[in-house]
């Protein structure tokens, strides 16, 4: 999809109803408990933001950006995720979170991204955040400068995620279960699962209804 179409399509995004929890569940095993939001709150979960970024590639393709995280000691070293982080005290709110990570992880001028859309918060029980995803974008292509905390920018081409195919069932072992089919985004010949996968189906399901 060439960028202009997609400015197009989502210029009315901030109208839209989003499709919560029913969409982010499509990405999960049937397995996993369903925690709804009153065992949230009991567990005092830290805050987080993350975005989800927009932009031309330098042949007018809409694409949006992912990280490979480092493969440091935690519960997410060496995974896929969107840039973002913790949120500190410093931050005027999650959207500021979003955006000073975002800088802080892969080097792109924040000040010339507009953000569209608050996604729905996504809890992650292993690390005990509740992660509030924005959806942004960036008129121009943009340089990227990483830093320690990312292995690898992965650039992902919208209709990579808007194609049937790109939903995938792998047998994994996570922080719940051992042995378990996880439904799974394969993207850029990367296996995305667990929370961004989450995020991903529900900015999917969003761009569908539009």
């Amino acid at each position: 999809m060439d960028f202009k179409s997609f400015l197009a399509l989502i210029s009315n995004i901030e109208n839209r109803t989003l499709g919560g929890l029913k969409s982010q569940f499509k990405m999960i095993p049937k397995e996993r408990e369903i925690i709804n939001a009153i065992n949230i709150a009991k567990r005092q979960p830290k805050k987080a933001a993350v975005l989800a970024l927009f932009y031309p590639n330098n042949k007018n393709e809409t694409c949006f950006l992912l990280t490979l995280r480092a493969n440091y000691k935690g519960v997410h070293g060496a995974q896929i995720s969107f840039p973002g982080g913790k949120y500190e005290a410093t931050d005027i709110n999650l959207e500021h979170t979003a955006l000073r990570e975002t800088f802080e992880e892969v080097g792109i001028d924040t000040t010339k991204i507009q953000i569209k859309k608050q996604m729905t918060d996504t809890f992650i029980p292993p690390s005990n955040f509740l992660v509030s995803p924005f959806f942004g974008i960036l008129s121009h292509t943009p340089t990227f400068k990483s830093n320690h905390e990312v292995e690898a920018i992965i650039e992902v081409k919208v209709s990579s995620l808007l194609n049937k195919n790109a939903i995938i069932t792998k047998n994994m072992t996570t922080s719940y279960m051992k042995n378990i089919n996880v439904p799974c985004y394969k993207l850029n010949n990367y296996t995305v699962w667990g929370a961004t996968a989450m995020m991903l189906s529900e900015i999917k399901d969003l761009l569908e209804s539009l």
